[in-house]
């Protein structure tokens, strides 16, 4: 493998860019129009890449401790059980009536995960395929419903956060394979040519969810070049100078807003690029020690950041009601949670029972606060931000979780703009 490109290959590159962005410049008719329209939506979190804690039952019923994410299930499972397991999932976690169910709850648009092995396992990556053709279908149901999608890779080769939502739980390694950029670049090629003439229906490609930042300085500066390559290859699909209609989206990688000032702003001569923050109340011991009234604080106070941030459209592409930790296998299978103590190194807040599972174990005081988590955080992400999609749909046993749960157990509005609270942000 090819070592990684050096930080003066970086600018080079970057330069040549911002050389060509001013004069390329034309209009976009984009297939939603962010900006002046607010984006409501949700996730379709742990149907084409599996997650631990949204579908317990599947790795569970593996019997096998070493399967903690799809990587593990491919790995460790056997060929025929794990097609026969993913073929029925895929078949039955999401289907038509899920995106009618959605279009019936006000929203806009659906943010689709997708990992890159769905299109390319030529590194001997022991994935299962045979996700295109429910991608395939999920655009002909969002199209029959007139929904939008973001089509959100959401890992890379090597894992670029090494979370379990990556495929591969662990170090990540992304950044560190001139290899595993090239491939990840080539499938959003690919990508971005299939979908550019239907931007009515994918109008925004989401080109890496979550790097990690915040892992090392390499890490981000591979993701800064590769945000580069992402505007060539997403709004110039066509490999020439024809710009296509598609919106870019890329991700904060953990940083604060305040560092992408300037980045692929319009004063850069581009145009046609979104920002993803994913904002969570529950993954720092500091967090999940906060009362009700502190959560519902904390999620107004987002305003701040949100709002002093303007140089690109900027959507809230994660975010959910809940406010700890306690869904079963949410911080990897196998580890316990911060809430109750038992993850490691976390001292104990309090029980959790009442605050995860079945809507039937939930009390109305705390179906009370999850309709305030939900208010205050999509008042914020409306007035501050231009939307929200909320993380997830669906789960199999977290209800606290699932926006299809929240609408049946009424902390979740079958209209988004109802409000029971209109002043909890002031």
């Amino acid at each position: 493998m090819r070592s990684c490109s050096t930080p003066a290959m970086m600018r080079s590159a970057q330069l040549a860019l911002l050389a060509l962005a001013p004069s390329v410049v034309s209009a976009i008719t984009t297939g939603f129009p962010y900006g002046s329209t607010t984006v409501r939506g949700v996730n379709l979190g742990g149907w084409l890449v599996l997650e631990p804690w949204i579908t317990p039952s599947i790795f569970d019923n593996t019997g096998d401790s070493r399967v903690v994410d799809e990587y593990t299930y491919g790995q460790f499972v056997a060929r025929a059980t794990a097609t026969s397991v993913l073929n029925n999932h895929w078949n039955t976690f999401i289907t038509e009536q899920d995106f009618i169910a959605i279009k019936n709850a006000g929203l806009n648009h659906v943010r689709l995960p997708i990992g890159y092995w769905a299109w390319d396992v030529s590194g001997g990556e022991p994935y299962v395929q045979g996700q295109l053709p429910f991608l395939a279908k999920a655009i002909t149901w969002a199209q029959n419903q007139g929904l939008k999608i973001v089509l959100d890779l959401h890992g890379a080769p090597g894992s670029q956060n090494g979370f379990d939502n990556s495929g591969q739980k662990g170090t990540p390694r992304w950044q560190t394979s001139q290899s595993n950029i090239d491939r990840t670049n080539a499938i959003i090629k690919k990508i971005a040519l299939q979908y550019a003439s239907q931007s009515s229906v994918i109008p925004i490609i989401a080109t890496l969810n979550e790097p990690a930042g915040f892992f090392s300085q390499q890490l981000l500066d591979v993701t800064r070049q590769y945000w580069y390559d992402s505007y060539g290859n997403v709004r110039f699909p066509f490999g020439n100078s024809t710009q296509g209609n598609t919106v870019l989206m890329i991700h904060d990688a953990f940083q604060p807003l305040s560092y992408w000032n300037g980045f692929m702003g319009t004063s850069t001569g581009r145009q046609g690029v979104a920002i993803d923050t994913h904002i969570y109340q529950m993954f720092s011991n500091a967090l999940v020690a906060m009362n009700n009234s502190q959560h519902i604080s904390n999620a107004c106070n987002n305003a701040g950041e949100l709002s002093a941030f303007n140089d690109l459209w900027k959507i809230v592409g994660e975010w959910t009601t809940a406010a700890t930790d306690c869904a079963k296998y949410l911080n990897g299978r196998g580890t316990g949670a911060r809430y109750d103590g038992t993850l490691s190194g976390s001292p104990r807040v309090g029980s959790c029972t009442g605050l995860t599972g079945s809507t039937s174990t939930f009390s109305s005081a705390y179906k009370t606060f999850l309709r305030q988590m939900f208010e205050a955080q999509t008042i914020t992400f409306e007035r501050n931000a231009n939307g929200w999609i909320y993380w997830t749909w669906k789960t199999e046993i977290t209800d606290e979780w699932s926006y299809q749960k929240g609408l049946a157990g009424g902390w979740i509005p079958s209209n988004p703009g109802t409000r029971q609270f209109p002043t909890i942000c002031g």
